[in-house]
């Protein structure tokens, strides 16, 4: 299983590692409930800093890559709904905006 949280730092190309508060509860959520193969916690709040739904505390915007064999044969539809499902109370109610990317193993390569 590969497992990455990244931050995309302000004014920068690079990315660092950033196993927040919020990133982390994203990250344990889903290893709980779709045992991914490849995950990938992305904090985008940087890029929203001063904008609609930037709560000030740096976890407000994230992207999210997950490929799972739980989601194979799932429409894209249903796929998301997976990842919400796990995700709980987190969209909407912690987090302003979520990117979702979710797969089979090897179909983000």
């Amino acid at each position: 299983m590969t497992l990455r949280f990244l931050r995309k730092s302000p004014g920068m190309n690079a990315y660092e590692q950033a196993p927040g508060t919020i990133a982390a509860e994203i990250e344990n959520r889903l290893v709980a409930a779709l045992s991914p193969a490849r995950l990938v916690v992305t904090n985008d709040s940087a890029a929203h800093s001063g904008h609609t739904g930037d709560d000030g505390t740096g976890e407000s915007h994230f992207s999210i890559l997950i490929e799972a064999e739980s989601l194979a044969g799932l429409s894209r539809l249903d796929r998301q709904r997976a990842v919400n499902r796990a995700l709980g109370d987190l969209p909407g109610e912690r987090v302003h905006a979520m990117a979702i990317r979710a797969g089979a193993p090897g179909e983000f390569s």
